[in-house]
């Protein structure tokens, strides 16, 4: 009977264990440890966190601004109506004014000065809440601003000026309320050019007939 050869057996023993620490070792490596896994998870949990303070302040500035503009708009159209309550003030003056029968009373000073005291309080409130009334007599004609309503001959102004104010425009900040409804001058030269041109056009037509 042959012997067993026992070197052969204990280097076969060793190479078993060499690779199965090897496999071990590995299989360690490829497995994170509980510190990392626990540490990435908090990182998640932190953006997720400043991703929805983020969010909630967006939707708050939002709503914060949506409500300011939906307050600024109620008061832009509560405004433009009650614009109406200075032209009847004013309508209500001139009327008093231009009035045979009530030129002679001697009580009406007195009462056109106490519309003229309603008028200043209501221009007062208006100003407290940036209403204000567009200057636009010697102003040049802006689209912006102003609503021509008719042009008038005047060759001492520059053609395109505003010289006659039919109704007062309005501002709140820097938004138009109402425009003003003017009177631009316009030089009479440019009436002469136009009858001109109008007269030659009407030749031909006459020729061509």
């Amino acid at each position: 009977m042959t012997k067993p050869d026992k070197k052969k057996d204990e280097n076969s023993l060793s190479e078993e264990k060499s690779k199965s620490h090897k496999d071990e070792s590995v299989k360690k490596e490829d497995i994170p440890s509980k510190e990392q896994t626990a540490e990435d998870k908090l990182k998640v949990i932190e953006e997720k966190l400043l991703r929805a303070m983020a969010e909630t302040e967006n939707q708050r500035k939002r709503f914060e601004k949506e409500k300011q503009e939906a307050f600024e708009f109620g008061g832009f159209n509560f405004a433009r109506e009650s614009l109406s309550l200075l032209d009847n003030v004013d309508r209500a003056i001139i009327s008093f004014k231009n009035d045979d029968t009530l030129k002679n009373n001697k009580d009406i000073d007195k009462f056109i000065e106490g519309i003229k005291i309603v008028k200043k309080d209501l221009v007062s409130i208006f100003k407290k809440n940036s209403i204000e009334a567009i200057e636009c007599i010697n102003k040049k004609f802006d689209p912006n601003f102003h609503q021509a309503m008719l042009e008038i001959e005047d060759n001492t102004k520059e053609a395109g000026i505003v010289i006659q104010e039919i109704q007062k425009g309005y501002m709140m900040k820097d938004r138009l309320l109402r425009p003003s409804l003017v009177g631009v001058a316009k030089k009479r030269e440019e009436k002469e050019k136009e009858t001109k041109i109008n007269e030659k056009k009407s030749e031909k037509n006459d020729k061509n007939k």
